[in-house]
């Protein structure tokens, strides 16, 4: 049975203030606690999870996982999950040690102020699907561990090492890297050649780059338009993008 301290403490973790404090943030769902189990099983903190979750994932937990695993019924998972319909199993775990940032001869992303965190999950996704192993975010974005932002990862966060930091400064300590620019007046991205390595920079859902950032930009890129709407979701761009960027190995 849960007690009352554990369940405001697990509340507390879908708020930034107390995730930084604690250094800790939650992971919902069968699907993304099973890819922590098999990947990173030693970030994990606590499970909390439905008789059910547990018989059907008996072979993913290990004498060590099964001591940190609580059994809940229903109303209890309810009660400390951050879903109108909480899925089975709830997690608490450590958060990632992002490494310094190394061009390494390979294509990374860049977010600038992206806010929405349904857009910046699903680019952590795309990023993951596409071989990107490395995004730096503004320090404007949001959370990266917002509750939201994890779930639409679906477990991608695992594989992405994603680092925060003044976009200014950050670019102005790497001007030998080529900084590509996703705005609405750049090359076609049909004609534009096609990159090994670099920097391509996504924008604000609605107010783009920010003027500061596109000096630091060493081209500019646009995803043609055929028909009448004004713009492209910030996910959306990145993936199709992405699509013509990276090349097969």
């Amino acid at each position: 049975m849960l007690s009352k301290s554990r369940v405001k403490y697990i509340q507390s973790l879908y708020h930034k203030k107390f995730r930084d404090e604690a250094n800790s943030y939650v992971i919902e769902g069968p699907k993304v606690v099973a890819e922590f189990l098999r990947e990173s099983p030693r970030n994990i903190q606590e499970i909390y999870g439905v008789k059910t979750w547990l018989n059907n994932n008996r072979h993913l937990l290990t004498e060590a996982v099964q001591d940190i695993t609580t059994i809940v019924e229903e109303h209890e998972l309810q009660k400390i999950s951050s879903l109108s319909a909480p899925n089975q199993v709830l997690a608490v775990v450590t958060k990632n040690i992002p490494e310094a940032f190394s061009p390494n001869g390979k294509l990374s992303l860049m977010l600038d102020n992206i806010q929405d965190p349904g857009n910046f999950g699903t680019i952590i996704r795309i990023a993951d699907w596409f071989g990107i192993k490395t995004i730096i975010c503004s320090e404007d974005c949001v959370d990266m561990y917002n509750p939201k932002v994890i779930q639409s990862t679906m477990g991608s966060i695992l594989r992405t090492n994603i680092t925060c930091h003044n976009l200014e400064q950050f670019c102005s300590a790497h001007t030998g890297i080529n900084i590509y620019g996703a705005t609405l007046s750049g090359q076609s991205l049909y004609t534009f050649p096609l990159p090994v390595t670099g920097i391509l920079l996504i924008g604000n859902e609605s107010k783009g780059i920010r003027r500061e950032l596109l000096s630091f930009c060493t081209s500019q890129v646009t995803i043609p338009r055929f028909g009448n709407a004004e713009s492209l979701n910030a996910a959306v761009a990145t993936g199709i993008i992405l699509s013509h960027f990276v090349k097969p190995v």
